[in-house]
């Protein structure tokens, strides 16, 4: 692998950027420009790479290694049609490069030509000396296609040459998951354990699949197993902490956790998940605490913020539950679950402006429930708007159009803006559909008198 650090490679890059400055035209071999242009890459110096590929090519027109670094650059800069033209004339230079194939795949697969790609990535397999990162991407192919079978041999290609490739372990037990082939999951990650007993992440995994299937004992066994081979393996903590959470082990879910936030950086995940324990446990005030130090942490870690609110409405302290929302908000506002404690919470304090906003932001995040809907007409009929309450009801209706509920509220708006044929209409309809709802009827006392409907 080329080392972008060397120090044999800092004075060809001084010499190219003194080229650069001076105008001067120096001489670099092939090998040296495309020295400079990886070590431009590597540093993400793309700018630079281009005029290091440039000047190499007028150099050296017709290198190989230079040319399909410079369609690698147009399939980056997504110009594919300049792309597929240099592959044809490399491919005329050098018919049996495996690059070109490989290149030709990345741009079928950018184009969602997955048989192309793959067919591309066959090519290359047949000339190629080391098949392992074809398999590779073979696997990542498939995987786009969602074709798991294929994606499952290419995969498992790949963790039989080297169990220590934990990037393709993760996908082919992402197969296994999507074919629901559990016991091939559990004998591959067997398989590596007997070939190297002390492999962490093969214990980490198998305890996930463990605890999928509810085997809660074999996955503390093999939780412990990881911490046994690495004992500041953060994740395997958080995962036997999980685990101990949902057993109602909480204070020994703490413990771990406690011993993850040592062996890894501060985590909002970490203090949210330590006070929900504290919460649960009757902790209250040391429950606080800890969430209160996770969205300090991270103000956009949403869960922290909806345990915290959630815990305030439960004690019915509805003054800082809306001081917490309104924070959160702030933060994550496109959070779904904090919009609705915001409607819940206004609704409760008789704030109807702040229960309408929450209404019509969760509706712009495709949260449009029936009850959403509900609270957002409500709003706007305890404020007396009777125009925008029936066109907010129209629009519902068209969504719910079974719903008493909505086609009652319909009615009562046509009552109270005085046309009466339209509100004896859907108030009939309604009522085919059931009883006058109480809280209805407190919003529309007149529609509990069908005679007085009828008479107006």
């Amino acid at each position: 692998m080329f080392n972008t650090n060397g120090e044999d490679l800092q004075p060809s890059v001084k010499k190219f950027e003194q080229m650069l400055k001076t105008n001067h035209v120096y001489f670099f071999d092939a090998q040296e420009f495309e020295d400079i242009v990886l070590h431009y890459l590597g540093f993400g110096q793309n700018q630079l790479a281009k005029k290091a590929i440039k000047m190499g090519l007028e150099q050296h027109p017709h290198d190989i290694e230079l040319l399909l670094l410079q369609s690698e650059m147009l399939i980056y800069d997504e110009k594919y049609e300049a792309a597929q033209t240099l592959l044809h004339f490399i491919e005329s230079l050098s018919p049996h490069n495996e690059e070109i194939f490989l290149q030709r795949a990345t741009l079928a697969s950018k184009n969602g030509l997955h048989q192309m790609a793959v067919d591309n990535l066959n090519k290359a397999l047949d000339i190629t000396e080391d098949p392992l990162e074809i398999w590779n991407l073979l696997g990542m192919e498939y995987l786009l296609a969602e074709d798991y079978e294929n994606a499952e041999y290419f995969f498992k290609n790949c963790v039989l040459d080297n169990p220590e490739d934990y990037s393709a372990l993760y996908n082919l037990l992402f197969c296994y998951e999507q074919l629901q082939e559990k016991e091939k999951a559990i004998n591959t990650l067997n398989w590596i354990l007997e070939k190297q007993p002390y492999n962490e992440v093969a214990w980490h995994q198998l305890g996930r699949i463990y605890v999928k299937s509810k085997n809660y004992k074999e996955a503390l066994s093999a939780f412990d197993f990881a911490i046994i081979s690495d004992d500041t393996f953060t994740g395997a903590y958080i995962e036997k902490g999980k685990l101990l959470e949902k057993m109602g082990r909480l204070n020994n879910a703490i413990s771990n956790y406690q011993i993850a936030l040592k062996t890894n950086e501060p985590s909002a995940f970490l203090w949210h998940r330590i006070g929900s324990c504290h919460l649960k446990l009757g902790n209250d005030s040391l429950g606080v605490q800890f969430l209160r130090k996770a969205i300090q942490l991270e103000p956009n870690f949403e869960h922290a913020w909806i345990k915290l609110v959630a815990y305030y409405i439960k004690k019915k302290d509805y003054g800082k539950s809306k001081y917490y929302i309104l924070k959160g908000l702030k933060s994550n506002a496109d959070c779904i679950s904090l919009w609705k404690k915001s409607m819940i919470i206004h609704r409760f304090l008789n704030e109807q402006d702040e229960v309408i906003d929450a209404c019509k932001n969760l509706i712009e995040l495709k949260e449009a429930s029936l009850q959403t809907w509900l609270h957002y007409i409500d709003g706007h009929l305890i404020l007396k708007e009777w125009p925008l309450a029936l066109k907010i009801a129209l629009k519902a209706f068209e969504q719910f159009e079974h719903y008493s509920q909505i086609e009652f509220r319909i009615a009562g708006c046509y009552f109270e803006l005085n046309q009466h044929f339209e509100a004896q209409y859907y108030f009939d309809n309604a009522k085919r559909k059931g009883p006058l709802p109480h809280e209805i009827a407190a919003l529309f006392p007149l529609l509990s008198n069908e005679n007085h409907l009828k008479k107006a």
